[in-house]
């Protein structure tokens, strides 16, 4: 790796702890744009440099960096958010491993690929979630439960995300084309 990727991969791990902190606090589950860029660091950096950008995300945040969006530390683990975290890395790999090799990126193709990658990311993180309510927080809720909330209070808010990546994605990489 040169210096440049590896300022690239440092930017989108600080762009996502940025997205953090840009919040709609809700109990548990905070609103947050992290999944934009995300969608972002895979899309410009491809799946290998986005998906590691996001594994340096998750490991400055479990070492005790408050980055993640209730705080960071290995305790951390133990959030419902958590699994969306990891999942942040395979998503991140996925819409890279899709969308970094086209040379002409279209919005049509780069919102359905974003909006697999949301499925990805929920079929990642909709289960740690309920695993953590119901063990760990004594929260008796269903799976069904678990997606339904999901789909109800944030799916709309991910998908106006992701059209908005569609939307500038393709004209950042065709700006930023080595």
């Amino acid at each position: 790796m040169n210096v440049y990727k590896i300022t690239l991969v440092a930017m989108f791990a600080s762009l996502t702890a940025v997205g953090a902190f840009i919040k709609i606090p809700i109990p548990y589950l905070p609103i947050t744009l992290q999944v934009f860029f995300v969608f972002l660091a895979g899309i410009l950096l491809g799946p290998r440099l986005g998906a590691l950008s996001q594994i340096v995300y998750l490991t400055l945040g479990l070492v005790g960096l408050p980055i993640f969006a209730e705080g960071g530390g290995l305790g951390y683990v133990f959030h419902p958010s958590f699994g969306f975290i990891i999942g942040f890395v395979f998503v991140s790999f996925f819409v890279g491993y899709f969308l970094s090799g086209d040379e002409k990126l279209s919005s049509s193709k780069t919102l359905v690929v974003c909006i697999i990658g949301v499925i990805i990311l929920y079929i990642i993180g909709v289960p740690y979630m309920n695993i953590i309510l119901n063990k760990v927080l004594g929260i008796e809720v269903t799976m069904l439960q678990s997606f339904m909330a999901m789909a109800t209070l944030y799916l709309p808010g991910d998908i106006l995300k992701v059209i908005g990546v569609a939307l500038i994605a393709p004209r950042i990489k065709a700006a930023i084309k080595p």
